[in-house]
């Protein structure tokens, strides 16, 4: 079914990269306009792995439906972009026969890009590059805090392939060798086990560091190259506000979700 089925004057999409605010965006701008949201990251489509794939909680959603997400059970499965539009398109129908607006929410363009040419609204959170870089590296030894070593190993299996199926997520395949060690007992001390880990935590730093370089230029690509009327927010000073949750929400609403026109 081709995207053209449908109205696509309202449908909207937030883009951005990862770790810029999108889940918590959509949700507030769902709860206000009566819309649903339809996840567009190619990790979050898998069962399990939530805190590694960075999975809004429940409690978060405010009661707005999600779709698309955590509805693929095979961790082997390749779920390709062809896969999500032709789910995707089918969704965003059913919400607007129901009067509801469809909101498309993730980090992966490439699956938005296969769903839809010319949407009439995007939105893209835009946070400085370097304060962004920090507030990622944080998030990944807040996502350890939370077990991520645990639900990776949950799924690590010596023959797997990375470059399929969940186990392509960031922070699989860099937990490997620490993996690979523990399953061997080949880590004969206390000291050898921390310092594969911490090469393990700072790889996957790294690595979403350069997701995050990929992800805004392939934004920037389909505004400038491709023309897509994608209107850009810029986050930044939230980010910057740190250990005052009221303050951070106060700076949030004025800047993110009710901005003053220029």
């Amino acid at each position: 079914m081709a995207m053209n089925a449908v109205n696509k004057k309202v449908v909207a999409s937030i883009m951005g990269a990862t770790g810029s605010g999108k889940s918590k965006l959509s949700v507030s701008l769902a709860a206000r306009i009566g819309g649903e949201i339809i996840n567009s990251d190619k990790i979050q489509v898998y069962r399990g792995l939530d805190v590694l794939g960075n999975k809004i909680p429940e409690v978060e959603m405010l009661g707005v439906p999600h779709h698309l997400r955590g509805h693929v059970g095979n961790p082997d499965e390749e779920y390709t972009a062809p896969n999500f539009c032709f789910q995707a398109t089918s969704v965003i129908e059913q919400m607007i026969n129901s009067g509801k607006v469809p909101i498309v929410v993730g980090g992966s363009n490439s699956f938005i890009e296969a769903l839809v040419e010319d949407l009439v609204c995007f939105i893209s959170l835009d946070v400085s590059p370097n304060v962004l870089n920090t507030f990622v590296s944080k998030r990944v030894d807040q996502m350890v805090n939370q077990g991520l070593v645990e639900q990776v190993r949950g799924i690590f299996a010596p023959d797997k392939d990375y470059t399929k199926g969940i186990r392509r997520a960031i922070g699989v395949p860099e937990m490997d060798k620490y993996l690979r060690a523990e399953a061997n007992k080949d880590m004969s001390d206390a000291d050898e086990k921390k310092a594969l880990l911490e090469t393990a935590i700072a790889e996957i730093k790294t690595n979403t560091i350069g997701l995050i370089r990929h992800q805004v230029g392939k934004i920037r690509q389909l505004r400038d190259e491709l023309a897509w009327p994608i209107q850009r927010i810029d986050p930044t000073t939230v980010f910057q506000i740190e250990g005052d949750k009221q303050a951070q929400e106060a700076a949030w609403m004025k800047m993110v979700f009710n901005p003053k026109p220029a």
